[in-house]
């Protein structure tokens, strides 16, 4: 349960920054507990599309990550992103990813500051 935690907090933070950095990226509240509730509602988001849907499509995408050597991961990434970003919309959270491009940047984003994150916070149960 901690692992879970810890995952998720690095996710959250990893989103924050990508949405600090990245113009496009949006995410609104009225307030900052409401953006802190809306980025971890997010994250959790964000953390179950990487553990149910990504497997899938990176399995699909084998050909294509083998044929890249790995660089197709981006383009995996922008899609988990943009996936998630429609999910918010559908349960009505003010997190939106607008465009493909800035999907591919803000995956690259969130990929470096989470693997930052999960380096330096605790692991295990």
């Amino acid at each position: 349960m901690k692992n879970f935690v810890v995952k998720t907090i690095a996710n959250a933070a990893a989103l924050a920054v990508a949405v600090w950095l990245i113009d496009k990226i949006t995410l609104t509240g009225d307030s900052t507990g409401k953006e802190i509730g809306t980025l971890i509602l997010v994250a959790l988001i964000f953390g179950v599309v990487n553990f149910l849907v990504k497997p899938l499509v990176q399995l699909l995408s084998l050909p294509l990550l083998i044929l890249t050597l790995g660089l197709f991961t981006l383009v995996v990434n922008a899609l988990m992103l943009l996936l998630t970003s429609w999910l918010a919309d559908v349960f009505d959270l003010s997190f939106h990813v607008e465009g493909f491009w800035t999907a591919v940047l803000g995956g690259l984003v969130v990929s470096v500051v989470s693997w930052a994150l999960n380096v330096v916070l605790p692991d295990g149960d």
